[in-house]
């Protein structure tokens, strides 16, 4: 399973179990933040780990770069699009 479809399915975990969802939104108050998060995760059995986390969203956003327009200089600029970890933040 890629990270996208884990994160997918921890948020939809989340969305229902409010312990969790509290859990998970802690993480963001540690001094390491991604890396507690990536914890989090791995504890609910989603195998998250941090450099592939952020390999996924960049090799996302090159992907819909390329698609556009060939991916040259008049494709259009995709804010926030490359960070799944804001991303699951944002639909939790």
């Amino acid at each position: 399973m890629e990270v996208p479809e884990m994160l997918d399915l921890l948020k939809k975990k989340a969305l229902t179990d409010k312990k969790l969802r509290e859990e998970l939104l802690e993480t963001r108050k540690s001094e390491h933040p991604l890396e507690a998060f990536c914890e989090k995760c791995r504890e609910q059995g989603y195998p998250v780990y941090e450099m592939e986390l952020i390999g996924a969203g960049e090799e996302f956003y090159a992907s819909m770069k390329r698609s556009t327009n060939g991916g040259g200089e008049n494709s259009p600029v995709l804010e926030g699009e490359d960070d799944f970890y804001e991303l699951f933040f944002a639909g939790l």
